[in-house]
């Protein structure tokens, strides 16, 4: 491998190791990215943690404060709430399309994605709180999936980093409420095999604005 493809892979694992602590809140909102410590921590240099940070901050994960450095992005009720409407605004706006386009194979990857989530969503609701990122891997997978055949690449992509904000404020505040969302899912699943896309965005709806109501109630992002 040349110096120039291994400063690459570095730069890439780095980039996506804090990108992921940053989503599934391992980085704290609001704290601040010394960048001494964290290029000795994900085994980079510091020029290239600073071009890894400014990235993140163009995903809004990452606030850049000029001559002051870098902070993880804070977090709020309203900014949860204006995330989980755009949320809402690409993936309704996906699902008939999906629907509409989605044949077998795409069938039997939104059921295998639903199997999975519903087995740790299982575990959750006997009281394991040891999967809780699992869970909310297998939760982005499933609601990814059931999109995916919508037709656009950039739709696609727009929605991954929407999700992920929404997914960190999930992690942030540890959301997670049970039976309720748990046949939110199921009944998505039946949707997506019936192809009742109408029925999917007004599940959709209530399932995504039933987990702000739940987050706010909670006080967890006061």
């Amino acid at each position: 491998m040349s110096i120039e493809l291994l400063a690459t892979s570095i730069a890439d694992r780095a980039y996506g190791r804090i990108r992921t602590d940053i989503v599934f809140g391992r980085l704290d909102p609001g704290g601040r990215l010394r960048l001494d410590r964290l290029a000795g921590e994900y085994g980079t240099s510091v020029s290239t943690l600073r071009e890894i940070l400014s990235r993140l901050s163009s995903e809004g994960l990452v606030v850049a404060e000029g001559q002051r450095g870098f902070r993880v992005a804070p977090v709020s009720p309203a900014g949860f709430e204006d995330v989980a409407a755009m949320r809402l605004l690409l993936e309704t706006y996906a699902l008939p399309l999906s629907f509409a386009a989605g044949d077998l194979e795409w069938e039997s990857r939104v059921v295998a994605a639903h199997h999975k989530l519903a087995f740790m969503e299982r575990r959750m609701l006997a009281g394991d709180q040891e999967g809780t990122e699992l869970w909310k891997r297998y939760d982005r997978e499933f609601h990814q999936c059931l999109i995916e055949a919508c037709g656009s690449q950039t739709l696609l992509d727009l929605y991954g980093g929407v999700f992920d904000q929404y997914l960190r404020y999930q992690m942030v505040a540890v959301v997670f409420r049970g039976e309720i969302a748990a046949e939110e899912h199921r009944m998505l699943l039946d949707c997506a095999l019936t192809r009742k896309a109408d029925e999917a965005c007004r599940l959709l709806a209530q399932h995504v604005n039933g987990c702000v109501a739940y987050t706010l109630q909670s006080g967890a992002l006061t």
